[in-house]
């Protein structure tokens, strides 16, 4: 008779937790998300008030500073984001370089080649671990990384299309992102949607890539390693890559009549609608709000129909699973936005690191500043060898 298996002990630790929900790992004072109440907060400002009312040079210098700017002191800080974000012969070269080889033939991959290139940036620039040098170095360390990201995008888009990218001088990064990418002057309309979608997603709490990126700093590492690292997080379509898909579903929509019948059947099938329900917020995601409100203002391409989507998903939603907080989320009217400002899908997520590695930014030099090796423990469910003998 065979032997029965060794019990599997209790585990020793405290109570775990999957995918460390509710568990404080830090402290930031950064950004802060009531997923309760729905407010998002840029250092102790509503993000939302600040992304309708300023420019995102000016969100992105009260994250990096942490204070807003004046009128003069954005300007200047406009002037020094611009001058970071201007490549070099050889760092484009090496960019490039590095872009292409990432891309699998006939199969260019935008998130993969802008990773690549990102390091490669990195490595011209020689930037290295942090540990033991001024804390000023790594903060302009970072800011040039930042500032460079769009340029490495924009890069990566004309090297996987066979061309060279145009080299715009606005003293907008969303204006000369929005150019660069598309190779074409922006209408201004766009040019305010894309700052503000910026705005908005410049950071977020401690989702997957920031933690990344707070991981990879605690070892002293160079501040391109962290930034890296963070974007291979954010490759993953749990948490980067769910605007394209909603396209998709508006584009099987077609029109505002057929989109309660499509999604009952959608969901009657058992699948996810995309661009609904959210970790963290309960009600609505006042991201996804403001988004909103700028493609209706803004006459966004598909405002209408994305419209009539949405009343129709919350109110089948709410039939289907009644008691679920399944509200919009942000995805769902950043899709329309990054769509009507004439970025191709395929580089939805790239458009989203363009603003989020402004958060990175900031968390790698609030880890650095405060600095403790991230060592967590688990819990080991596997019989001991002494366990094992006596069981």
């Amino acid at each position: 008779m065979p032997e029965s298996p060794p019990p599997v002990p209790e585990p020793r630790g405290r109570p775990a937790s999957g995918g460390l929900e509710n568990v404080v790992v830090g402290t930031t004072a950064i950004s802060h998300v009531d997923g309760a109440r729905g407010v998002l907060v840029y250092r102790g400002r509503d993000a939302v008030a600040l992304a309708e009312s300023g420019s995102f040079e000016s969100v992105w210098h009260l994250l990096h500073h942490g204070e807003l700017p004046d009128a003069n002191e954005v300007e200047r800080f406009r002037e020094r984001v611009r001058a970071e974000a201007t490549l070099t012969g050889p760092e484009l070269a090496a960019i490039v370089q590095a872009a292409l080889a990432s891309a699998p033939p006939g199969m260019p991959a935008p998130l993969a080649s802008v990773r690549s290139g990102l390091s490669a940036l990195a490595g011209r620039r020689s930037l290295r671990p942090w540990l033991e040098r001024p804390l000023d170095e790594l903060r302009d360390e970072v800011l040039g990384l930042a500032a460079a990201a769009a340029s490495v995008v924009v890069a990566a888009s004309a090297a996987l299309a066979g061309g060279q990218a145009p080299a715009p001088s606005s003293d907008s990064h969303a204006e000369r992102y929005l150019h660069g990418l598309t190779g074409r002057p922006p209408a201004p309309s766009a040019v305010r949607a894309l700052d503000r979608y910026f705005s908005l997603t410049a950071d977020h709490g401690m989702n997957a890539s920031t933690f990344v990126a707070r991981v990879v700093t605690s070892t002293g590492a160079d501040a391109g390693a962290a930034m890296v690292a963070a974007l291979g997080a954010l490759s993953g379509p749990l948490h980067g890559g769910a605007p394209g898909p909603v396209l998709h579903m508006l584009d099987e929509i077609g029109r505002p009549e057929r989109a309660r019948d499509w999604i009952a059947r959608r969901l009657g099938d058992g699948h996810r609608i995309m661009g609904f329900g959210h970790r963290i917020y309960r009600t609505d995601d006042p991201r996804a709000m403001s988004l909103r409100r700028t493609a209706i203002e803004s006459g966004l391409g598909r405002a209408e129909l994305a419209s009539a989507v949405e009343e129709a998903a919350l109110e089948v939603l709410a039939e289907v699973k009644p008691g679920r907080p399944l509200r919009t989320n942000v995805e769902f009217w950043a899709a329309i936005t990054l769509d009507g400002c004439g970025i191709p899908p395929d580089f939805f997520t790239a458009t989203f690191t363009v603003s989020r590695v402004v958060g990175w930014a900031a968390h790698v030099v609030e880890q650095a500043a405060d600095n403790r090796l991230i060592r967590p423990t688990v819990d080991y469910v596997v019989p001991l060898p002494d366990e094992a003998r006596s069981a």
